[in-house]
């Protein structure tokens, strides 16, 4: 592991309201500049119920633990999947790779 973990409201409310957003096909990731990698997860009752919403946080940390050894910077960052039917591992490291692209073309302005 590679990063460490949002846990606090306070963190997850400075992201929500000063952080950039980026989008990608499975996944929304909001971010801001920070001292070292910090990642959260934000899941809506929409997804399912709480076994369905774990399930998705597990995804999501396990392919962001893969693709944040492209992350160039430290960054904090939030990630809200969006709807779908079904959730896999590949759809989500897709997602996240496209966001970190798009994130360090917008880190440079």
């Amino acid at each position: 592991m590679n990063y460490l973990r949002l846990k606090k409201n306070t963190d997850f409310q400075k992201l929500f309201n000063r952080g950039k957003r980026v989008f990608s096909p499975a996944v929304t990731m909001l971010y801001i500049p920070s001292d070292r990698t910090r990642m959260g997860v934000a899941v809506s009752k929409k997804h399912g119920k709480a076994t369905k919403r774990n399930r998705i946080k597990r995804l999501l940390r396990a392919a962001f633990d893969c693709a944040c050894k492209d992350v160039k910077g430290s960054f904090a960052v939030v990630i809200m999947p969006k709807v779908a039917e079904s959730y896999s591992y590949s759809a989500f490291l897709k997602s996240l790779e496209i966001c970190i692209k798009k994130m360090g073309a917008r880190a440079a302005d």
